[in-house]
């Protein structure tokens, strides 16, 4: 799947902080995790002889996940991390119901981490580790970030072991996908698993190792061996699927990649996507025959084509076999709609057809790779789905029309997924979340809700026998659902809470709902409309949790406090619970970060920093005397940024947008134009790609016209107040 930096400039505060750790890092010891070591091999998955994944004991579950990228692309961590705490995005997922999470990675990162190598990439590939320090204090050394903005981030492979342990506490499984061979942002578009730079042999090897890693975690339930082998063969190098044991055959490689991980882990689930193309042998085509035949180009092709992956045509001639194993098969093509490529068999140049899922079973699912559930062969995981549905990218509502026929195909047939993304900087797809990762798009959200398992009444439903799903009380485990018990059972397993950010979900322009992920009230109310109450006369509530937190929450100096957003669950005594929503900053309290507290209406008083806002625990009076809260403990953290105005001809140190200020924009530019040249670049193909002025005044650290992540870094401290200066030395 295509994947560009960002869609449009980002204004919210972007990753600038990075601090790399030495080159050579010991392994941390093999761990089981959170659990108790009998929780950590109860939950492997198998397939039955009705071509249904199931656990243990032979009852079917439901895989409905979630790609989160980033490691695949040389970040050396998840994209987002730049800007957000990742512990709390980790808890978000599991919270809106995501049972799985589908990590893309490469052959170079894995093999790196075998060899304890460098997480700078030594000339290879796209490495630039991207970690918001400020924002994820749990990986850095120092446990955070000094007064002098020095810290020490953890090794790569150390951060990825956090991210382990914490899906482990949410109840949330992972798949580890090969994205590519090399890490690069653009990597998935070499059609094979080998490139120039790393082998068949290499990606082996990676295989063998992650998995004998983790053989003793059933956290990593499954690993995807290549995403979206492809090519034609007039493209000269192309992946097929037959018998032979050509070096470009995808069936031959993926028994062997099988092979290498279920040696060591038998009771891995192994994900094999199929390939592009597919010849129809009956009319005469072979693997020398070209997709595009441009001597008969009036003619239809005698080349079967799909998605990139997509195509499995190939199994029901030449099923992969690897003897015992084949228990732990599970085809995984990639499925997209019209705005990705104008297909076919979505008739979008003839206004006199339409599809529906019949036609699109018709055209192109069922030979290409939905026979395999309807005839009951082998389970499915669609790896890869999903696009845009507003109308400013969706005018016509087709994709979301397409995206529909498949969703309800999936429900109707139990077919497992990984939603295509988290992330929102997936150019041609969107994400879930936006504004840097800081806000859930709710409208895409509530439009993927159905497909994700959950009972009767609204509860998700986990993959591990006894942790629940998420944090926040609206997920039960495995165990509890064949129990038939649909309340979580209570937690065995210590968690630990991220440090606090304020993401939230939110329907594109409106930013007006979200569940806090560090929220451990369990809550017997599941929907996800709350009325909101207006007091003529003063009430007493006592707290119940919150609903959710203010959009707002970077400012410049000045700024006055905006509590838009800030709703928090109570009840009066004896009553149902409710919402209530902040309107005014009296009793608002705010830390300052030598701990002295000033009240809410002095927030425009402030210099550049972090501070923490908080409302009492003890009963104090809200929205003009409207109502008092008992109880209450809640509090959210915001950012004050300086703002410099620089001169007439808008040359000012740090300006890399040439805009004659100097704020996060410049820092997101930058960190942009170093992670996506092409575009944002000096000479990138969109509109706001960074200026050679923006490179003079951005290049504040060796002033040479040229920018690093620690110029990024340095305008970032400047802007916190961290350093009082970036112009020249006089």
């Amino acid at each position: 799947m295509a994947t560009s930096f960002f869609k449009k400039l980002l204004a919210a505060v972007s990753a600038a902080a990075v601090v790399l750790v030495p080159a050579s890092q010991p392994l941390p010891e093999k761990s089981t995790a959170v659990a108790a070591a009998d929780d950590c091999h109860d939950d492997w998955l198998h397939v039955n002889d009705k071509a249904q994944i199931v656990d243990k004991d032979g009852k079917e579950v439901w895989l409905t996940g979630v790609n989160w990228f980033g490691y695949n692309a040389g970040r050396q961590v998840f994209d987002g991390v730049w800007s957000k705490n990742m512990h709390s995005m980790l808890n978000q997922i599991a919270d809106h119901g995501f049972n799985l999470l589908r990590v893309p990675m490469s052959t170079q990162i894995i093999l790196q981490w075998k060899n304890k190598g460098s997480d700078k990439g030594n000339g290879v590939g796209e490495v630039n580790m991207m970690v918001n320090a400020y924002e994820n204090p749990e990986l850095t050394l120092e446990g955070g970030v000094s007064g002098e903005g020095q810290y020490t981030l953890m090794y790569s492979f150390d951060i990825w072991n956090k991210a382990v342990e914490w899906c482990k506490e949410n109840g949330m499984k992972i798949m580890i996908d090969i994205h590519s061979a090399t890490s690069a942002s653009m990597g998935h578009q070499k059609p094979l698993w080998y490139d120039d730079n790393f082998s068949e042999d290499d990606w082996l090897e990676a295989l063998e190792w992650f998995t004998e890693y983790y053989k003793d975690d059933d956290t990593i339930i499954a690993i995807d061996l290549k995403n979206e082998p492809h090519g034609k063969p007039e493209e000269g190098t192309f992946a097929k699927w037959d018998d032979s044991k050509d070096a470009n055959n995808w069936k031959y490689a993926a028994e062997k990649g099988a092979m290498a991980c279920l040696k060591h882990n038998p009771n891995l689930l192994i994900m094999i996507e199929g390939t592009e193309c597919y010849p129809d042998f009956e009319k005469g085509a072979d693997w020398n025959t070209p997709a595009v035949d441009y001597a008969h180009y009036d003619e239809p092709s005698l080349i079967f084509g799909a998605w990139w992956g997509g195509n499995l045509r190939g199994v029901k001639d030449h099923p992969v076999d690897i003897g015992e194993y084949n228990k732990q098969i599970v085809y995984s093509p990639h499925d997209y709609g019209p705005l990705v490529w104008k297909q076919s068999w979505f008739y979008m140049d003839d206004d006199s057809k339409t599809f529906d899922r019949q036609s699109l079973l018709d055209d192109y699912w069922y030979d290409t790779w939905a026979y395999l559930v309807e005839e009951q062969k082998y389970p499915l995981l669609i790896g890869e789905w999903g696009g845009f549905i507003d109308k400013e990218h969706d005018p016509t509502g087709e994709n979301k029309h397409w995206m529909q026929e498949l969703r309800d195909y999936m429900i109707d047939k139990h077919i497992n997924h990984t939603f295509w993304c988290f992330n929102e900087n997936s150019g041609d797809t969107g994400g879930l979340v936006y504004d840097d990762f800081g806000k859930w798009d709710e409208e895409k959200y509530e439009f993927v809700k159905p497909s994700l398992w959950q009972t009767d009444g609204g509860k998700f439903i986990g993959l591990d026998h006894t942790i629940p799903l998420g944090q926040s009380g609206n997920g039960i485990s495995l165990g509890d659902y064949f129990s038939g018990n649909t309340e979580p059972t209570p937690r065995t397993t210590a968690t630990t809470a991220p440090k606090d950010t304020t993401t939230t979900t939110a329907t594109k322009p409106a930013t007006t709902t979200t569940s806090t992920a560090t929220n451990t009230t369990t809550l017997k109310v599941t929907t996800t409309t709350t009325s909101t109450t207006t007091n003529t006369a003063q009430t007493c509530y006592l707290f119940d949790g919150v609903e959710s937190y203010p959009t707002k929450t970077v400012y410049t100096e000045g700024d006055k406090l905006d509590l838009k957003g800030f709703k928090i669950k109570v009840h009066e005594d004896g009553k149902e619970m409710t919402t209530v929503e902040f309107t005014d900053t009296a009793n608002i309290i705010i830390q300052q970060p030598n701990g002295a507290m000033i009240s809410g209406d002095k927030f425009n008083t402030l210099e550049a920093g972090e501070y923490t806002i908080k409302i009492s625990p003890t009963p104090l009076v809200y929205n003009n005397g409207s109502f008092t809260v008992k109880g209450a403990d809640a509090s959210y953290n915001v950012t004050i940024y300086k703002q410099i105005i620089g001169t007439k001809d808008n040359t000012v140190w740090g300006d890399a947008n040439a805009d004659g200020t100097v704020d996060m924009s410049d820092v997101v530019l930058i960190m942009q134009s170093l992670a996506n040249p092409n575009k944002y670049g000096l000479s990138g193909t969109d509109k706001n790609h960074i200026t050679s002025n923006g490179l003079l005044n951005a290049s504040v650290i060796k002033r040479n016209g040229s920018v690093t992540t620690e110029d990024a870094l340095q305008i970032q401290l400047f802007l916190l107040g961290k350093v009082t200066d970036l112009g020249p030395a006089s």
